[in-house]
């Protein structure tokens, strides 16, 4: 279990999809910051599930100010297979290249964009996200140019005395990097949810579950989650 939250540290915003990603950066996040939550329904596969393990992170973070919002446009807009049902969700292929089928077009800037909103709001001074650019799949939205370039647009375009910058704390690692970071801060991964297909147990061969199987297996130690199928992927 991840501390107590700290009382009297500066408000920070993190983006928690409910995944390992967000999971882990949250922990760190709490090492520095009282934290905020923030959740958003692009109209995914697994939006419940991920829904619900947002719920059961916050709990077990003690985070009082949470927000869910609303965004299923980009389901409307389409184009990926976590949000179009027309389009299937492909098995791993983790020596890939290719942008996967996964990829929701400039999900992250969407994202952003309202994480900023809120965040000029309640006073954050900083805006988390679990984004990994290394041992991700490959999505142009998770590099950190993009990042830096969302900076900027934050300080042009917020007013004059606001002050906050995005942190991507994991960025650079790998997927058993980040396992292992959560493991050392007590990161409750055991409440986290990846696969993109499966709500009851996870698939064990979409790609998020491939990274995330992959990482728990070079790091070593037993993924907490249930899986239909859990091949090697080492």
């Amino acid at each position: 279990m991840s501390p107590a939250p700290q009382k009297n540290l500066p408000l920070a915003v993190v983006l928690v999809s409910g995944g390992l990603d967000s999971c882990v950066t949250a922990a760190i996040a709490a090492q520095n910051y009282e934290l905020a939550f923030l959740h958003l329904n692009y109209g995914q596969r697994t939006e419940k599930r991920e829904h619900r393990a947002f719920l059961e992170l916050a709990d077990a973070f003690g985070v009082e100010k949470r927000l869910d919002v609303d965004v299923s446009h980009l389901a409307k807009i389409g184009g990926s297979s976590l949000t179009d049902s027309s389009l299937e969700v492909t098995d791993a292929d983790l020596e890939s290249k290719e942008i996967p089928s996964s990829y929701v077009p400039f999900r992250n800037a969407n994202i952003l964009a309202i994480a900023v909103s809120w965040a000029e709001v309640i006073g954050a001074k900083k805006l988390f996200i679990g984004a990994v650019s290394e041992d991700s799949s490959g999505y142009p939205d998770c590099r950190p140019e993009f990042f830096d370039a969302f900076n900027q647009v934050i300080a042009t375009g917020t007013k004059p005395d606001t002050r906050i910058e995005i942190e991507t704390p994991i960025i650079h690692l790998k997927k058993e990097e980040i396992i292992l970071k959560g493991k050392e801060l007590q990161a409750p991964m055991q409440l986290s949810w990846s696969c993109y297909q499966s709500e009851e147990e996870a698939c064990g061969i979409c790609d998020s579950c491939a990274l995330r199987l992959r990482g728990f297996q070079r790091a070593g130690l037993q993924d907490p989650i249930p899986y239909q199928t859990q091949p090697d992927y080492t």
